[in-house]
C-alpha cells in the first residue's frame, strides 16, 4: 500500500469534470486534502469554465481547452500563493466546474393565487403558469449568489429562488400592463416579452441571463364562472328593473285599485307621479328641442337697415375731379345745372373718362328730373 502510495504521487494528475446531464451548475472537483500537483493537466470542455478558489478567495478562471497548470498560467493564485519563483511541490485550492449551456424547460408558477387589481372586478386572485429558459453568464458571480461551497448545485436546487424573483415580476407586469383580466389570454405574448425585460433586473444579481420566457395559462378560481354569471345577470336586471317594477306596480293598481290601504294608495300615487314626471320630463325635452329649432327663426325681431346708394361715379366740375358720387347726388347736380350730358364721368371698369350721355344709367338720370317752375 505504501509503495501504490509513492508510486501515485509520482503521476500528473489530471482535473477534469464529465457532466452526467442531471442538470448540475456548478460541481466541484474533488481531491484528497485539495491536493493537486505541480504541472496537473486541466481540461475544460465546451460550455463550462473552471474556477480556481484559494481560501475563499476567487483566483484565476479558465475557458474551454487543456491546460498544464503552472505559474505562468496562474498568475493570480501565485501572487495569492507568494510564489516567485515557480513551484514543485503540490498545492492546496478549490476547483469548480460551472455549466455554461443554456438550461432549458424550466417551469415556472404561482403556488398561492396572487391578487391583481382589475378595473371591472376590483381585486382578482388569478394563477399563472409558464416555463423560461436560462444561462450562467457570470460563473463567479453564480457562485458567490447561489451555489456557494456546494459539491454539487443543481436546477432543481435553483428553481425555488428563481420562482420567487418571478412571480412578483409578472404580477407587476401584468398590474403595469392596465389589460383587464378577461382580456389577459389575448395578450400572453406580449406579456411574455414584458415580463421577461422586466425579470432580467431581477437575475443580473445571481449572474444569470433568462431566455424565452412564456406565460402558458392564467387561471381563475372556481367560484369566478359564478361571479361573472351574477355580474351579466345584475347588469340585466338594472337595466329591466325599473320597467318591471312600473308594469307590476300598474297590475296591482288596476286590479285592486280601492285597496291596499294608504300604503297601496301612497304607492299608486308614487307610481303616477314618477310616470307624470317621466310625461313632463320627456314633453319639456321636445318642447326645448323645438324652440332651439325653431329659435334661428326668430331672431331678426326689426327691420334691416334701409341699403345705401352705392357711390361709384367720379366727375369733372369746373376742371376739377370730384367724388366717389352716388346716383341721387348726381341727380341733385343735374337739378342746380351744375352737371350736364356732355360732364366728364368715370367709373370702374371704363378704360377712360366718356361724357355723361355716352354712359347708359348715367344719361338716364336726365329724363328722370322734372323741368323747372314756369315764372
Amino acid at each position: 500500500m505504501g509503495l501504490f502510495s509513492s508510486l501515485r504521487g509520482e503521476l500528473i494528475d489530471i482535473i477534469e469534470w464529465l457532466n452526467d446531464k442531471t442538470g448540475t451548475l456548478v460541481h466541484r472537483f474533488e481531491r484528497h486534502d485539495n491536493e493537486i500537483k505541480n504541472n496537473a493537466k486541466l481540461i475544460v470542455r465546451e460550455s463550462q469554465v473552471a474556477v480556481f478558489v484559494n481560501e475563499g478567495k476567487f483566483a484565476d478562471v479558465f475557458t474551454p481547452g487543456t491546460y498544464t497548470l503552472s505559474t505562468q498560467n496562474l498568475p493570480i493564485l501565485s501572487t495569492l500563493k507568494g510564489w516567485k519563483y515557480g513551484f514543485d511541490s503540490p498545492f492546496k485550492a478549490e476547483v469548480y466546474f460551472v455549466n455554461m449551456a443554456k438550461i432549458t424547460d424550466m417551469g415556472w408558477g404561482t403556488p398561492q393565487p396572487i391578487m391583481m387589481r382589475d378595473p371591472d372586478f376590483d381585486m382578482v386572485k388569478l394563477r399563472a403558469t409558464g416555463t423560461y429558459c436560462f444561462k450562467i453568464v457570470e460563473p463567479q458571480l453564480f457562485i458567490t449568489s447561489l451555489s456557494g461551497t456546494e459539491g454539487n448545485y443543481t436546477s432543481d436546487q435553483v428553481a425555488d429562488t428563481f420562482r420567487n424573483q418571478i412571480i412578483p415580476g409578472i404580477s407587476d407586469t401584468i398590474a403595469s400592463s392596465k389589460i383587464g383580466v378577461m382580456d389577459i389570454s389575448s395578450h400572453y405574448d406580449e406579456l411574455s416579452e414584458a415580463g421577461e425585460l422586466k425579470l432580467q433586473t431581477r437575475f443580473d444579481k445571481y449572474g444569470v441571463k433568462i431566455f424565452d420566457f412564456v406565460i402558458e395559462s392564467v387561471s381563475f378560481p372556481d367560484d369566478f364562472d359564478q361571479i361573472l354569471r351574477k355580474r351579466a345577470e345584475m347588469k340585466n336586471y338594472n337595466v329591466n328593473y325599473q320597467t318591471l317594477q312600473q308594469g307590476e306596480s300598474m297590475e296591482n293598481i288596476s286590479n285592486n285599485p280601492g285597496g291596499g290601504g294608504v300604503a297601496g294608495d301612497m304607492m299608486g300615487m308614487g307610481m303616477g307621479f314618477g310616470m307624470a314626471n317621466s310625461f313632463v320630463n320627456q314633453n319639456q325635452n321636445q318642447n326645448q328641442n323645438q324652440q332651439q329649432n325653431q329659435a334661428p327663426q326668430n331672431t331678426q325681431s326689426a327691420p334691416p337697415p334701409l341699403p345705401q346708394t352705392m357711390k361709384k361715379y367720379h366727375v369733372v366740375l369746373e376742371g376739377n375731379q370730384r367724388g366717389p358720387l352716388s346716383t341721387d347726388e348726381i341727380k341733385g347736380l343735374i337739378q342746380a345745372g351744375n352737371f350736364t350730358q356732355t360732364t366728364m364721368v368715370w367709373k370702374e371698369g371704363l378704360p377712360q373718362w366718356q361724357t355723361a350721355n355716352t354712359i347708359d344709367e348715367v344719361n338716364a338720370l336726365f329724363g328722370s328730373i322734372p323741368p323747372p317752375l314756369p315764372i
